[in-house]
């Protein structure tokens, strides 16, 4: 082992392992931590609602696939969340994505435990909650198109506005139609 990068891989595998400890990607200290370098310039407006989405790297080890999501709250005030948030996959042309999106595994891994329950996270100005959705790359039907996200719509809690992320990396589920989402988890810093 050695070599850039090595340790977020590792935190990668830990993640897929964990489904409810999320990727840690994209906060200051730790990109510096491992060599990464960190963002620069001046940062985004923050959007309505007070809160930013960003997406981590992910891990497709064997066919299996993790990406990690974080939720930094950018606004003036506290941000209190509880349970998971509202997923949705959309296309290159932003057309749905015909895809099962449950809580915890959703049968997508065979569950080693029960999933870690929903609990509630508050978000002080500058922190960051994660979550992480799990799913298979599979083609289980030769004759039908093989499914895949470009984009993640998410609501982090009801009522709040819909944040919209166009992905760096697509969700590659082939065939499965089924994807596992994490409860929201605080990003320990």
């Amino acid at each position: 082992m050695g070599g850039p990068g090595w340790a977020k891989r590792i935190g990668c595998l830990a993640g897929v392992l964990a489904l409810a400890g999320a990727v840690a990607v994209g906060c200051d200290p730790l990109m510096e931590a491992m060599g990464e370098a960190a963002p620069t310039g001046p940062p985004d407006p923050c959007p309505e609602g007070g809160v930013r989405l960003l997406e981590g790297d992910g891990n497709a080890a064997m066919g299996l696939r993790v990406a990690g999501f974080q939720l930094v709250n950018c606004g003036s005030a506290a941000y209190v969340l509880e349970g998971y948030p509202e997923v949705r996959l959309l296309d290159g042309q932003n057309r749905p994505v015909q895809v099962d999106i449950g809580h915890g595994t959703n049968g997508v891994t065979p569950p080693d435990g029960p999933d870690a329950p929903p609990r509630q996270v508050t978000l002080q100005p500058g922190q960051a909650a994660t979550t992480s959705l799990l799913w298979r790359n599979l083609v289980t039907e030769a004759a039908g198109p093989a499914a895949e996200g470009r984009v993640l719509e998410l609501v982090p809690k009801p009522g709040a506005p819909r944040l919209t992320l166009r992905l760096r990396a697509p969700v590659d589920l082939g065939g499965t139609g089924k994807a596992g989402l994490s409860a929201w988890s605080a990003l320990a810093r």
